[in-house]
């Protein structure tokens, strides 16, 4: 029988963070994943707390909740189901190697949705195991948002044939070069502040260290939703959207933007300065 977690109020990330770095024993990777759904019922953001991350990922403000908000709200619930004593994957150390995220329609600032988190498809890759967090934001009973997030545990193995890597979004599309954008030192911290994922590597140069990067890097979700952003006057009211992080963004760095239009939407890739080493790839697709 399916266990369900209800809050009321959100969850803390900064704690739930301190939860995850305290070493524990856990289940066996093979006996799957714990059947729980996590939800916070009816969650109204402030126009203050979204000011400030639009101001951060560039989106302008408007009376809509971007796409990639709505993960910012799911993520404590996530962490909520990471932290568990009876997940089998250590939070510590995870990768977020794509997301894809399903905008019915709009999410109006004056909306408190349901919001909920469960896990599924643990399943062998080449480098240890995936793992997807799939959330949704309802309205009324009805979706009006959906995301998948897929994380990578080095840590761990599973037996069995590995997932295949996922195409490129559009591969044939012919991209053009829209932009440089060059990211402060300190835009880990700055995207922690306004979005709660106060995961070390993106925060200090000596925990990023110890999880192998030279440096502090950017959070994907600030990539993908910097991408959304520069997308944003050519948004339809319903979209689906698919991210694929390939490479980690070191602090400071200048990306490299290019774009193009799609038959069925847009298609757009963040590079180095160069053009050479590919850190996004991301799709978009009218609905």
């Amino acid at each position: 029988m399916a266990d369900v977690v209800v809050f009321d109020a959100m969850p803390s990330s900064a704690v739930l963070y301190a939860r995850a770095l305290v070493p524990r024993s856990r289940p066996a990777v093979a006996a799957g994943l714990p059947e729980r759904t996590v939800t916070l019922l009816h969650y109204r953001s402030t126009a203050a707390e979204l000011a400030r991350y639009d101001a951060v990922c560039g989106f302008g403000l408007t009376d809509a909740l971007p796409a990639s908000w709505l993960h910012v709200l799911t993520f404590p619930l996530q962490l909520t189901l990471m932290t568990a004593p009876d997940f089998p994957l250590a939070p510590t150390g995870m990768v977020h190697v794509s997301n894809t995220m399903v905008q019915h329609r709009p999410t109006l600032i004056t909306e408190a949705p349901e919001l909920s988190v469960r896990a599924e498809r643990l399943r062998p890759h080449r480098r240890g195991v995936l793992v997807d967090l799939v959330g949704e934001a309802r309205l009324g009973g009805e979706p009006v948002w959906e995301g998948r997030s897929t994380y990578l545990s080095r840590a761990a193995t599973l037996p069995g044939e590995a997932e295949a890597e996922a195409s490129e979004p559009d591969a044939d599309a012919e991209l053009r070069t829209a932009g440089l954008w060059r990211l402060p030192a300190d835009l880990g911290r700055r995207y922690a502040a306004v979005s709660g994922d106060v995961n070390p590597i993106h925060l200090n140069p000596l925990a990023a260290k110890a999880f192998g990067f030279p440096r502090t890097i950017v959070h994907g979700m600030w990539s993908h939703a910097r991408v959304l952003a520069a997308l944003q006057p050519r948004l339809p009211e319903a979209y689906e959207v698919a991210a694929q992080f390939t490479k980690p963004v070191l602090l400071p760095s200048t990306l490299r933007y290019a774009v193009a239009a799609t038959g069925s939407g847009f298609a757009a890739r963040l590079t180095d300065r160069s053009g050479e080493k590919v850190h996004l790839r991301l799709g978009l697709t009218v609905r």
